[in-house]
């Protein structure tokens, strides 16, 4: 044996034993959770990344919960952590003003200073100008450019296919509609530009931040550094062209800041919106290609409630032209297609949790949160808890007929209150603009029925979800 192995193996056994000692010495006036922050840098995380890429994680935090009860401390993604749990615990960390939106350590490298990262004065700047540039009127003349991108996905992607495989186009659709909203005219080259290094730094978000060559956070870093030199060059070009007075629009994300800029309302840097604009595209990129890619899967095995849909979605097209774009008020009249994608949302959130820092020491339920630490709630707790929704698992629209049935904080896939998703008008309505084309136009069969998933870091079946496609007949032709 190696003479190094056994002082390696004490080594490893002192150090959870040191770290304790410290923990306790430095927090000895705390009335820290209970729990155990486990080894340095890692602590549960390989527990929860196994559970999330298992899909046992409902399962695993049931066990923290048995175990510690609602509320425990851990260390995962580099950080002290308090695990939250139940809809208290939803309330006040998404009203908490002591608690500043985070993400891992992993991403806050990935994406740099954006509104995940601000806090006081300046997270109010960003803040304000991101929910003005999302707000409903700008989403309202966004529905035709995602109009124009769902339409062209189609054509270019699953006419004439005998089979697709929903995941990787899902994202690409997402990916396309929010660059060509970001981006504006020209987003074409740019998209394909982007697409190859936006996909390496997702699947790089809940790594463990440590920089060694070849590791997924690795990779992820050196994919973040030239999508921010491309984004570095559209910014200066922009803000060129307005100094030169050649821009006119304000549509695209950059231009939209620069002028906001030029008048004063903030003073982000081009550093500080090339920030923002990657968490844009992030958040654009993934959730929403979850929500679609999950409710083709589900209504694969539910003929009823595809045949809903199709009625609403036909009803909409009857007093429109087969190349009339979508409008806001035929996106406001998807009533019943938001419903099943809200039970979809219930059933397979698509993201696991939501990571807060606290800023200062903060106190919940008689328990100390020192400054610094991440506070985690995860959302499936509650969607999945049968105190709130009637059989939780079974997949079930009729129960988002009535709304106001369902208590606060336990539905929050977008979160809540006065944190709730800036995007979550955007992510809507892109959905319902995909869902009216594809459920007119196609019927289809999963390949692998029993096909699982995965969560890495979003829920993503294992095979992507192949299925078998056929075209319905005559789904253009205008019924006016």
């Amino acid at each position: 044996m190696d003479s190094s192995m056994p002082f390696a193996l004490l080594l490893a056994l002192l150090i959870p034993i040191l770290l304790h000692f410290v923990i306790r010495r430095k927090y000895s006036s705390y009335n820290l959770p209970p729990g155990s922050l486990g080894f340095p840098v890692i602590g549960q995380s390989i527990s929860l990344l196994r559970a999330l890429r298992s899909n046992t994680d409902y399962q695993w935090y049931q066990d923290r919960i048995k175990k510690y009860g609602p509320v425990s401390k851990m260390s995962v993604f580099g950080s002290p952590t308090v695990l939250l749990t139940g809809p208290a615990a939803n309330r006040f960390v998404f009203s908490n003003q002591d608690l500043i939106i985070t993400e891992t350590k992993a991403a806050n490298a990935l994406i740099g200073q954006s509104i995940l990262t601000l806090s006081g004065e300046e997270l109010k700047q960003v803040r304000s100008a991101l929910q003005g540039y999302l707000r409903t009127e700008m989403v309202t003349k966004c529905i035709r450019k995602m109009d124009e991108e769902v339409r062209r996905h189609i054509d270019l992607n699953w006419v004439g296919q005998k089979t697709v495989t929903v995941a990787p186009l899902a994202k690409r659709l997402t990916f396309d509609i929010i660059c060509s909203v970001i981006f504006g005219q020209g987003a074409g080259p740019i998209r394909e530009a982007l697409a190859a290094d936006f996909k390496k730094m997702v699947q790089a978000m809940l790594s463990i931040p440590v920089n060694i060559p070849f590791t997924k956070f690795n990779k992820g870093l050196s994919a973040s550094r030239r999508v921010r030199k491309v984004l570095r060059q559209i910014a200066r070009d922009r803000e060129a062209a307005l100094q030169q007075g050649h821009s006119s629009s304000a549509d695209d994300f950059f231009t939209y800041m620069l002028v906001l800029r030029s008048e004063g309302t903030h003073s982000l840097t081009v550093e500080d919106i090339v920030d923002n604009a990657i968490l844009l595209l992030l958040a654009g990129y993934e959730t929403s290609s979850v929500l679609i890619t999950f409710l083709l899967r589900y209504l694969a095995n539910e003929p009823d409630i595809l045949g809903k849909i199709t009625e609403e979605q036909e009803e909409i097209a009857r007093y429109k032209g087969p190349d009339e774009p979508l409008t806001w008020d035929d996106v406001s009249r998807m009533k019943y297609t938001w419903k099943v994608a809200m039970e979809t949302l219930q059933t397979v959130p698509p993201i696991f949790g939501s990571l807060r820092t606290a800023i200062k020491d903060i106190e919940y339920q008689g328990y100390h949160i020192p400054k610094g630490w991440q506070v985690f709630t995860a959302i499936i707790i509650t969607h999945l808890d049968a105190n709130f929704f009637d059989d939780p698992n079974k997949f079930n629209p009729a129960r988002f007929h009535n709304q106001s049935s369902v208590p606060p904080y336990c539905f929050v896939p977008f979160g809540g209150g006065p944190r709730m998703c800036p995007g979550n008008e955007f992510a809507r309505t892109e959905t319902l603009v995909a869902m009216h084309y594809l459920v007119r136009q196609f019927r289809w069969k999963l390949c692998c029925k029993d096909e699982g998933y995965r969560k890495d870091p979003v829920p993503m079946p294992l095979l992507e979800l192949p299925i078998e496609l056929e075209t319905r007949s005559s789904p253009w032709i205008c019924l006016k």
